[in-house]
């Protein structure tokens, strides 16, 4: 079974499984939403069913939701929970200083709401996500509808003065239709190609009327799990300045993996 997945998925899938082990009895848990939490989730819920785990696990998207339901991870609101002991999540791109870009899935609001309301953050991601400096993954901004391109336009003209390779912006669509977001809103995606300030970048871009929210996490990250193909994993610590090596082994009889290609 694990033949069939591909170096990506099995890069995914051992940062997911390795960060799985930071999370403990009684814990309160963000659970970020895109392809690679995703495996953290059907990992947790393995743990649930077959080491007794309790947790609590807050979700950052609807979709996260359904899935922490259906392997059996007790769910609650943020708001139930007041805080976190850590959050879990993807990224679309990191640095070295474990600044990140994310947002591709679209949910990068609730995202950062509930990294910021945790007492860490750990970040898994395949070797593909890290990056120099960040900007070549498109940056995504979250707007409100109203007056839409009014906000573009002022995003746009702010650019100008901002130092990157491209100005390019784009509203994010779902087939024919504007995507809308789990609070409502619009996404407009920035392809900058190098952003030379990320800071900021992300200082500035909330200051326009009409943006919402951006994908820049800066000084929220304070561990990655980087996975790669063969089964290594690196864990950073940028609190400790540390870097751990370790490695998984496949298991070929592991429903884990069935499961994860559903």
């Amino acid at each position: 079974m694990t033949g069939e997945l591909s170096p990506i998925d099995k890069a995914k899938f051992v940062a997911a499984k390795r960060a799985a082990e930071f999370v403990e009895d009684g814990m309160r848990v963000g659970l970020g939403t895109g392809s690679t939490a995703a495996w953290l989730v059907r990992c947790l819920g393995d743990m649930v069913e077959k080491d007794g785990l309790k947790i609590k696990g807050v979700p950052t998207s609807s979709r996260t939701a359904e899935l922490a339901h259906d392997v059996g991870i007790d769910v609650i609101s943020l708001d139930e929970a007041k805080w976190l002991d850590m959050t879990i999540d993807g990224a679309d791109e990191f640095d070295g200083e474990l600044n990140l870009i994310k947002g591709g899935g679209g949910a990068l609001l609730q995202e950062k709401i509930v990294a910021t309301a945790s007492d860490q953050m750990i970040v898994i991601a395949d070797v593909g996500k890290e990056v120099e400096r960040l900007g070549s993954f498109p940056l995504p901004v979250e707007i409100i509808p109203f007056g839409w391109q009014t906000t573009k336009a002022l995003l746009e003209e702010t650019l100008v003065s901002m130092d990157v390779l491209g100005r390019d912006t784009t509203l994010r669509m779902n087939g024919s239709v504007p995507y809308i977001t789990d609070e409502g809103n619009h996404i407009l995606d920035l392809h900058l190609g190098r952003i030379g300030n990320a800071r900021q970048m992300s200082l500035v871009l909330n200051q326009i009327p009409g943006v919402v929210e951006n994908g820049l996490f800066i000084d929220i990250c304070d561990k990655v799990v980087v996975g790669y193909g063969d089964g290594k994993v690196e864990i950073r610590d940028i609190n400790a300045g540390t870097v751990e090596i370790d490695r998984l082994d496949f298991v070929d009889d592991d429903n884990l993996f069935t499961d994860l290609m559903d």
